[in-house]
C-alpha cells in the first residue's frame, strides 16, 4: 500500500503540472494542509519535502512553500558562452541593458583580483528574459588587452568584439560559484520577487596566450536556470 505523503505528493504534482496551483503560489500551511488531506503535519512536512527534493517548490523562510518553475534555462557552468550565444541558442526574447561604464579608478580591490597594475575598465548589464531582469553581470577588462569598446557594442556582445575586431581568442576560465544573499544593488537591478539569495558565478578569462584578460561576476536569479556540467570519470 502506498504511504500516504506520497499519495499527497502526487496529488501536488497533478495540481501544479495541471496549472491549478501556478507558478509563484504559496501553497497553503502544513496545518491547513494537513486538514485538508485529513493527516498529520509530519505527513505534510514529508511530501513537501519531496516537493522540494524534485524541484516543485521553494521553502521560504518565514512565508511557507512556493511554487516554482521547473521549466529552467540550462546555463553551461564548464563552457565560456556569451550571453548573445546562449540566448540565440535557446532562441530567447532576452535584451541587456547597461547600466555602468567606467574605467576603474586607484586603490580598488579589482586590481589585487585581477593581479595586474593595467588599467581596468568597468561594464555592468543587466540582462532581462522574456520581460524579467533575471541576470546582473559586472565585468572586468585589462584595458591594455581589451580596449573599452562603445556601449552599443557592450550591449551587443564584447566576446564579438573581443573575436572579430580585435582578432583574440578566448581560450579557457577559472570559475567559482556560490549561493549569496542579495545586495542592495541586486535588488534594484533585479526582478528577485520573493527570492532571499542569488546564485553567483565568478570566472578570470583568459587568452590562448595564457593573459587574463577578464573578470565577471554573474548573478543569477536562482529560479530561472539550472547550472549543468558534463563530467566523466577518469581511469
Amino acid at each position: 500500500m502506498q504511504k500516504k505523503y506520497i499519495s499527497i505528493y502526487h496529488q501536488l504534482v497533478e495540481q501544479i503540472n495541471h496549472e491549478q496551483l501556478p507558478v509563484n503560489t504559496l501553497l497553503p500551511s502544513e496545518n491547513e494542509l494537513a486538514e485538508t488531506y485529513q493527516t498529520s503535519r509530519e505527513t505534510i512536512r514529508k511530501a513537501l519535502h519531496l516537493l522540494a527534493q524534485h524541484g516543485y517548490i521553494q521553502k521560504i523562510r518565514g512565508k511557507g512553500s512556493v511554487v516554482i518553475d521547473r521549466n529552467r534555462l540550462d546555463f553551461p557552468v564548464s563552457g565560456i558562452v556569451s550571453f548573445k550565444e546562449l540566448a540565440k541558442k535557446l532562441n530567447l526574447a532576452a535584451t541587456t541593458t547597461v547600466t555602468y561604464m567606467k574605467k576603474v579608478e586607484r586603490p580598488n580591490p579589482i586590481y589585487k583580483t585581477m593581479s595586474t597594475k593595467e588599467p581596468i575598465w568597468n561594464v555592468n548589464r543587466v540582462r532581462n528574459i522574456d520581460g524579467e531582469n533575471v541576470i546582473l553581470d559586472k565585468d572586468y577588462f585589462i584595458e591594455t588587452i581589451i580596449p573599452m569598446p562603445s556601449q552599443e557594442t557592450c550591449a551587443q556582445s564584447i566576446y564579438d568584439y573581443i573575436e572579430h575586431e580585435l582578432d583574440l581568442t578566448i581560450s579557457f576560465a577559472q570559475k567559482e560559484i556560490t549561493v549569496e544573499e542579495p545586495t542592495e544593488q541586486d535588488r534594484e537591478l533585479l526582478d528577485l520577487k520573493h527570492h532571499t539569495n542569488v546564485v553567483v558565478i565568478k570566472s578570470l578569462v583568459y587568452l590562448d596566450d595564457a593573459r587574463l584578460f577578464q573578470y565577471t561576476e554573474s548573478r543569477h536569479r536562482p529560479d530561472k536556470f539550472k547550472f549543468v556540467d558534463f563530467a566523466r570519470r577518469m581511469s
